[in-house]
C-alpha cells in the first residue's frame, strides 16, 4: 500500500495573491527549485492568459472575512515519473473543481529525513462558478443575486451546506481522488494502491505518525534521523506496508 495525504484549507480573504506566488515558486519561493509542473484552467476571459489577476482581484473585491478560495493539498505516487505525475494532477484537479476556476501546482521536493523525493500538488480552487455571463474583474467576486445574476456576482458553490454536508463532500472527494491515483497506478502498471481510509478504518492498531515540521527535523542530529527513520520503517513494516492520510506530512518544504 502506498502512502496518500489529502489536506484542505479554507483560504482568507487577502491570502489569494501570496499562495498563488507561493505554489508557483515566484518572487522570494524561486529558490525551493521543486516545481515540475504548473497550469490553469477555467479562468473568465479577463484572467484567461493571466491568472495572477483572478487572484489579485480576488483579494480586494470578496467579502470581508469570506473564504476565498479552497487550498488542497494531495501526495503523489513516488513510483510515477515528473510527467505521470503532472498528469495525474490534471485528473485529479478536474476531479476536484470541476468547472469552478483553479490553479494546479506540482511540487517535488526532496524529503529532510529520508532524502527521497516527495512529490505532491497543491490545487488552489476558487468557490465561485462560472455560469457564462460575462462580468467585470469586480463584478464577478460582488454577492450572488438569485433574481437577475446579470447585476450580481458568480454564485458560491459552497453557498448553504452546513457543517455536516461540507464534511461529507470532504470525504466523498477523499474517496474520489484516491480512486484516480490507484487507475493512474494501474493505466500506468504498478499494482500498489493508496487508501483514503484512516488506520482505524484500515485495521491498524498503531497511531498516526506525529508531524514533525521542518523546523523540528533541522534541530534533530544525524544520529537522531537515523533512528526516527529506523522506528518508522518498522512500523509500517508491522503494518505491511499499509500507511494513512494522517502519516507524516508530505509537503515539509
Amino acid at each position: 500500500m502506498s502512502h496518500f495525504h489529502f489536506e484542505i484549507k479554507a483560504g482568507k480573504r487577502g491570502t489569494s495573491s501570496t499562495h498563488f506566488a507561493y505554489i508557483n515558486r515566484t518572487g522570494k519561493h524561486a529558490v525551493r527549485n521543486d516545481l515540475i509542473g504548473s497550469e490553469h484552467n477555467n479562468m473568465p476571459n479577463w484572467a484567461m492568459f493571466e491568472p495572477r489577476r483572478y487572484w489579485i482581484t480576488s483579494d480586494k473585491c470578496e467579502r470581508k472575512n469570506a473564504s476565498a478560495f479552497v487550498d488542497i493539498t494531495v501526495s503523489l505516487p513516488k513510483a510515477l515519473t515528473h510527467q505521470q505525475n503532472v498528469q495525474l494532477a490534471r485528473e485529479v484537479g478536474e476531479v476536484l473543481a470541476g468547472r469552478k476556476p483553479h490553479q494546479i501546482a506540482v511540487h517535488a521536493p526532496v524529503s529532510s529525513l529520508e532524502g527521497e523525493r516527495n512529490p505532491h500538488a497543491h490545487f488552489m480552487i476558487s468557490n465561485r462558478l462560472p455560469d457564462n455571463i460575462e462580468r467585470s474583474p469586480e463584478q464577478t467576486f460582488r454577492r450572488y443575486n438569485s433574481k437577475d445574476p446579470t447585476r450580481g456576482g458568480c454564485k458560491k458553490d459552497s453557498g448553504g451546506m452546513n457543517r455536516m454536508q461540507l464534511r461529507d463532500r470532504v470525504l466523498e472527494q477523499r474517496k474520489l481522488v484516491a480512486d484516480t491515483i490507484n487507475s493512474a497506478l494501474g493505466r500506468w502498471g504498478h499494482t500498489t494502491l493508496v487508501d483514503h481510509r484512516t488506520l482505524k478504518q484500515q485495521g491498524i492498531k498503531r497511531k498516526p505518525e506525529r508531524y514533525l515540521g521542518p523546523a523540528r527535523i533541522n534541530e534533530m542530529s544525524s544520529d537522531e534521523r537515523k533512528q526516527y527513520v529506523a522506528a518508522r520503517r518498522v512500523a509500517r513494516a508491522m503494518d505491511n506496508d499499509v500507511t494513512d492520510i494522517n502519516d507524516l506530512n508530505p509537503t515539509a518544504e
